[in-house]
């Protein structure tokens, strides 16, 4: 995923109403963003902290917020993607590059697949045979600042009623005789695994065991954060311990 232009350097100042960040430019100037997170941002956005960050410009002043943040500087120096916008791109990219062995992009790949009462982020395969559905997840919940640099990067960062029935679904494809994966796109440059954020969501930590358990594949790869594009960069272990 390419940014044309790169990314522009600037400070995060706040985040506020959970769609709107305001940040502030090079010359000083200060400006109010799109903060595309739904999330709590945990350990994302420091209050009272002012944090290096990176927006995109959409080049359309008539938008009302022509900017949007993509990425901070988070504690122990790592970078975090805070645009949830991004993961599907980047998993549906990095499989049709062929780069994720597990996902054969010679299927076919499909964006918001319906099963049942869900809707699945990617598939694999013809729509005359059956799928390989995917469900991406943005995985940012890293350490805080009082805490060890763990590397242990986890999901969700706030209660997820929404990613409980993901896993839901996720099994029910398995126990139809197809195939489910749940990826973990780990935008978070200090990730060396992954896992539930258990004391968040216990619930979706046990779901996820009892999915793993059922054959749901978990996987989670790493991603390379710059100014001039993101990409998926490595696999990393998913931790359900």
């Amino acid at each position: 995923m390419k940014f044309e232009p790169p990314l522009r350097a600037v400070t995060l100042l706040r985040r506020y109403k959970r769609f709107l960040a305001d940040v502030r430019l090079p010359d000083g100037e200060e400006i109010t963003v799109h903060c595309p997170n739904t999330g709590s941002m945990k350990y994302c956005v420091l209050p009272g902290v002012e944090q290096p960050a990176l927006i995109s410009d959409s080049g359309n002043p008539k938008r009302k917020y022509r900017h949007t943040l993509e990425a901070v500087q988070v504690a122990h120096g790592h970078w975090a993607g805070v645009n949830t916008g991004r993961t599907n791109a980047l998993v549906a990219e990095a499989v049709l590059a062929g780069r994720v062995p597990e996902l054969d992009p010679g299927d076919g790949v499909e964006r918001e697949v319906v099963f049942g009462d869900s809707r699945f982020d990617l598939a694999l395969g013809a729509r005359t045979a059956p799928h390989t559905y995917i469900e991406v997840k943005n995985v940012t919940l890293g350490p805080g600042p009082d805490d060890p640099d763990h590397g242990e990067i986890r999901f969700p960062d706030s209660v997820t009623e929404r990613g409980q029935k993901h896993l839901r679904s996720l099994m029910a494809v398995v126990r139809g005789g197809g195939r489910a994966v749940l990826f973990f796109c780990v935008q978070h440059s200090g990730a060396r695994q992954a896992g539930p954020a258990d004391h968040i969501d216990a619930r979706y930590g046990q779901l996820l065991r009892e999915a793993a358990a059922a054959g749901v594949e978990v996987l989670a790869w790493r991603t390379r954060l710059a100014p001039d594009g993101f990409e998926l960069d490595v696999p990393v272990p998913v931790t359900l311990d």
